[in-house]
């Protein structure tokens, strides 16, 4: 059998989410549509906390990248998808695919990173309300976001130095609308078993400490508001469900995919989606439809 370096696969082919083309037809519709309401949501979320004199609190400076986290990540993967079912046949190059990679990991990674930062902003605000100010001051919450990009980097830099590296010279279709490393690393020409389950563990374990962290956040910051305010429990409880349905929302999908066993080729592409499309969208919607202070500055904005 004649020999093939590396250099011989300079692109994947992407076999997207369907065959049918009536069907790719009705998902660029949808989806181009809502690329379009995620972008434009979360880009005025950001122009909004900017302008108004209000929002300038750590609260919202964290919702303000929060936004700006989701609109990077669907950026990523959407237009790539949204173009790919215009074509017959759907390629990305080696260093596309790799640059998928990186990116997906950082803005991902970094985000769940941020909603951690946000659980622990709510845990201070009302488990020490005296000492919020203080403790959350402006100094503190740029070291705070700075750390979460420094994780998500050093998190996305590990995988991808370790994917950039394997030989790529036989198969090349990732049955999926976007480079992710458990699909590309199977086509590696050597035995990956064990290279896998350590990657596959990294994200995981990463996605799942964040999420215990989260869930003991607001977990005890129930506990301490229903215990010494009966009054103030139902706007914490609130507040909390908010949170938590984000949380819920983003970690489920990449817990799933990372540690599940098995994997299932239309339950990953389901879950891919909801993660690189849907969750951005959901998020300024969750948390504007519930944040008096928002929609405020929304109807002063219209008047």
């Amino acid at each position: 059998m004649e020999e093939v370096n590396q250099s011989a696969v300079s692109e994947f082919i992407i076999l997207g989410l369907c065959d049918s083309r009536e069907l790719q037809a009705f998902l660029l519709v949808i989806f181009s549509s809502l690329y379009l309401i995620t972008i434009l949501g979360n880009i005025f979320i950001v122009l909004l906390i900017i302008a108004d004199l209000h929002l300038h609190s750590p609260m919202y400076f964290l919702l303000a990248n929060l936004s700006f986290f989701d609109f990077c990540l669907s950026s990523v993967t959407t237009p790539k998808m949204i173009t790919d079912f215009l074509k017959e046949k759907k390629t990305i190059s080696f260093g596309g695919c790799m640059c998928q990679i990186f990116f997906v990991h950082f803005f991902g990674g970094s985000e769940m990173l941020l909603l951690v930062l946000m659980a622990y902003d709510r845990y201070v605000a009302i488990c020490k309300p005296l000492h919020y100010s203080s403790i959350m001051n402006r100094q503190m919450c740029i070291v705070l976001v700075m750390t979460s990009w420094i994780i998500g980097f050093l998190h996305s830099i590990s995988q991808l130095a370790i994917i950039v590296k394997l030989p790529f010279c036989g198969p090349r279709e990732l049955d999926s609308f976007f480079c992710d490393i458990p699909l590309v690393i199977k086509l590696a020409c050597m035995d990956t078993y064990i290279l896998e389950m350590l990657i596959n563990a990294d994200s995981g374990v990463l996605a799942t400490i964040c999420f215990i962290l989260l869930l003991i956040s607001y977990s005890y910051i129930l506990y301490t508001v229903c215990l010494f305010s009966k009054d103030g429990a139902s706007k914490a409880l609130s507040t909390c469900i908010v949170h938590i349905t984000v949380v819920v929302l983003f970690f489920g999908p990449c817990i799933f995919i990372y540690l599940w066993p098995l994997s299932i080729t239309w339950v990953d592409k389901f879950l891919a989606v909801f993660y690189t499309v849907i969750t951005p969208l959901l998020n300024p919607a969750i948390y504007t439809l519930r944040n008096k202070e928002i929609k405020n500055t929304m109807k002063k904005l219209r008047c």
